[in-house]
């Protein structure tokens, strides 16, 4: 048995994660802004724990793990999931709209890390699973300032990986591709007002793009909820967990770019380094 803690998990992945979970008899803290949501969802359980959280919010974080500690004794699994999209060319975006998505998507993450790991690090066990996306490997047009957050998720997750292991705690950054959820919907997804004709035929055709594959995405959620869960069992597990063929897709097309690059820019690239010493002066 093992005691999830759980962000976002009112709903889409999050909630489902947290169903599985409770279902296979692990105890979950299920978080979320409004905690009562959580409870409607799932009604009252003995291995339920509905706790408020806006991950952005410290005191709130320090709260729900001290109450997740004194209810079920431990942190075995913390799933970073809440976050949200913002869709839009990133000279289109305004810094209000950056900052309100790097606040939860970063900063939050970080917030609610920090607060579980003191207790990670006294079991001397726990896994870390960091919900990034196809965006955190490899960034396009119109979700620029989105993908950048997932870039950071990923360097973080990177380091903690590093950090963490020699302590018997494994991070994982999981990289979904389009599943087909409500990620593309108003209530994840953030459009900037502020539009531009200049981007049309680039983050403005994304934009078009993204309306037309909502609810058409060719991931399954009820399958990727199954992994997860499935995947917090996992012997050694690996510092990232790509997830959908669109995702696996994109992955290998950017290595075989990045080659490509290499290939042609090897010369200028180790160009900056010091000369060799000749053979006289050796």
């Amino acid at each position: 048995m093992k005691t999830w803690f759980i962000t976002g998990a009112s709903r889409g992945f999050g909630a489902r994660i947290a169903e599985l979970a409770l279902e296979r008899g692990d105890n979950v803290v299920a978080t979320a802004r409004n905690a009562a949501s959580i409870t409607e969802k799932f009604g009252e359980r003995q291995n339920l724990l509905a706790a408020p959280l806006d991950v952005t919010n410290e005191d709130q974080g320090r709260q729900a793990v001290e109450r997740a500690v004194e209810r079920f004794g431990r942190i075995d699994v913390l799933l970073n999931n809440a976050g949200f999209g913002l869709l839009g060319a990133v000279e289109e975006a305004s810094s209000e709209e950056v900052e309100r998505l790097y606040r939860t998507n970063v900063f939050g993450l970080l917030t609610v890390t920090r607060t579980v790991l003191p207790q990670m690090r006294k079991q001397k066990s726990g896994r870390i699973l960091n919900i990034s996306s196809i965006g955190g490997y490899r960034a396009s047009a119109g979700f620029g300032v989105y993908c950048s957050t997932k870039f950071a998720v990923e360097g973080l997750s990177e380091a903690l990986h590093a950090e963490l292991l020699p302590l018997g705690i494994f991070v994982t950054v999981i990289e979904p591709g389009y599943f087909r959820t409500d990620f593309l919907d108003s209530s994840s997804l953030s459009v900037s007002k502020t539009r531009f004709g200049d981007y049309d035929q680039t983050a403005g055709a994304v934009r078009e793009h993204a309306a037309n594959l909502n609810h058409g995405q060719p991931g399954d959620p009820e399958k990727f909820a199954r992994l997860v869960v499935e995947f917090s069992d996992a012997n050694d597990p690996p510092v990232r967990l790509p997830v959908g063929s669109d995702t696996i897709a994109a992955l290998e097309a950017k290595h075989e770019s990045d080659a490509r690059i290499i290939s042609r820019w090897r010369h200028v690239s180790v160009s900056t380094d010091f000369d060799a010493p000749s053979a006289k002066s050796a």
